[in-house]
């Protein structure tokens, strides 16, 4: 998948534990989970949005587009 979610590298920058992040944004431990380790399929804006207010960041730091062939060159 060309987006990658990189909501795990904003987390230790910001020193916050899934947990934590968990209460702030009033999702739970298993959405926020899924998010994060990149298997999630689609986020909401209002999400999103909640999710850059705790980190205090842009969506461009949590999400990464990268194209097929970026993709397919790492693998």
């Amino acid at each position: 998948m060309p987006i990658i979610v990189n909501l795990d590298v904003m987390m230790a920058k910001r020193k916050i534990s899934l947990n934590e992040l968990s209460e702030r944004v009033d999702l739970t431990l298993s959405n926020l989970s899924i998010l994060k380790t990149g298997k999630a399929r689609a986020i909401r804006f209002s999400t999103l949005d909640a999710i850059c207010k705790a980190l205090d960041c842009q969506p461009g730091d949590i999400l990464e587009y990268v194209s097929d062939e970026e993709s397919t060159k790492s693998h």
